[in-house]
């Protein structure tokens, strides 16, 4: 079974599942390295992965072009930190100003994107996207080279630490990004259809994860540093507590980890 290893924690679920999936009956679980979030599209639709957790949209861009995914659950809502410079106290104040971004087509550039467009600013030609991955968005920001970043986890809880900058949208907690999933999982649309009881087993050892993450970020947070997936277990644990978890267990507990199971693949 393959996954994407990303700088991600939010993608915390999928890393921690590996007993999870063992206990499933899965006997090699291999996580093929990606730098950015804007490879994860590609993996799956190529069968370089099978299965991994992204950002919605970004599934429905794919979806809307042709690609071939299927989309099985939600794994969790907000995650994400916009952070902005002096003078910059919401979305609008974007307007003609440097964006960082560790791809086009990333997670944060199409967060940010949304976010711009939701409130009627042209995302393509009113914010001056600054594409970077080595340095960092974060490190750019850090260093006052642009005005403003999105960041994932741990990037926001660093940021916080280091009282760099601020926070203009946190959508674990600004509505209406808040009412929404952030994270789905989904997989490559040929193995869902060729091996459905393979994919209820995945789904069901990545909900497992979701609730190991939400009822025990310590031991979740250890893990991630033991595996290589996090550098730091201060900012891994944080991340932990601060990703709301909860909320996606509570909606999947209302509806019954069956039912919700066979919906995914039907």
């Amino acid at each position: 079974m393959r996954f994407m290893r990303t700088p991600s924690l939010c993608h915390a679920p999928q890393f921690v599942a590996e007993e999870l999936l063992r206990a499933e009956g899965f006997t090699e679980i291999q996580y093929i390295e990606g730098k950015s979030s804007a490879e994860i599209n590609e993996a799956v639709t190529s069968g370089k992965v099978d299965f991994n957790t992204h950002f919605a949209p970004q599934w429905v861009s794919v979806i809307d072009g042709g690609g071939p995914v299927t989309v099985l659950s939600g794994v969790h809502v907000g995650c994400f930190e916009l952070f902005g410079k002096e003078g910059i106290r919401s979305i609008a104040d974007l307007k003609g100003k440097a964006v960082g971004i560790a791809a086009l087509g990333s997670s944060d550039h199409l967060f940010v994107s949304v976010m711009a467009a939701h409130i009627g600013l042209d995302p393509v030609n009113e914010i001056n996207w600054i594409a970077s991955q080595s340095p960092t968005p974060a490190e750019l920001f850090a260093d006052g080279k642009i005005d403003a970043c999105l960041g994932l986890p741990p990037v926001p809880q660093e940021l916080r630490a280091r009282n760099i900058g601020h926070v203009v949208v946190n959508s674990a907690m600004d509505r209406p990004w808040s009412q929404y999933f952030c994270c789905m999982l989904a997989g490559n649309r040929e193995f869902v259809r060729k091996y459905p009881v393979a994919t209820k087993r995945v789904v069901r050892a990545i909900l497992k994860g979701v609730d190991f993450c939400a009822g025990d970020p310590v031991r979740a947070a250890r893990r991630l540093v033991d595996e290589g997936f996090a550098a730091r277990y201060d900012y891994a644990l944080q991340a932990m507590r601060d990703v709301p978890y909860d909320k996606q267990m509570a909606g999947v507990r209302s509806r019954g980890h069956a039912s919700l199971l066979r919906a995914a693949t039907s």
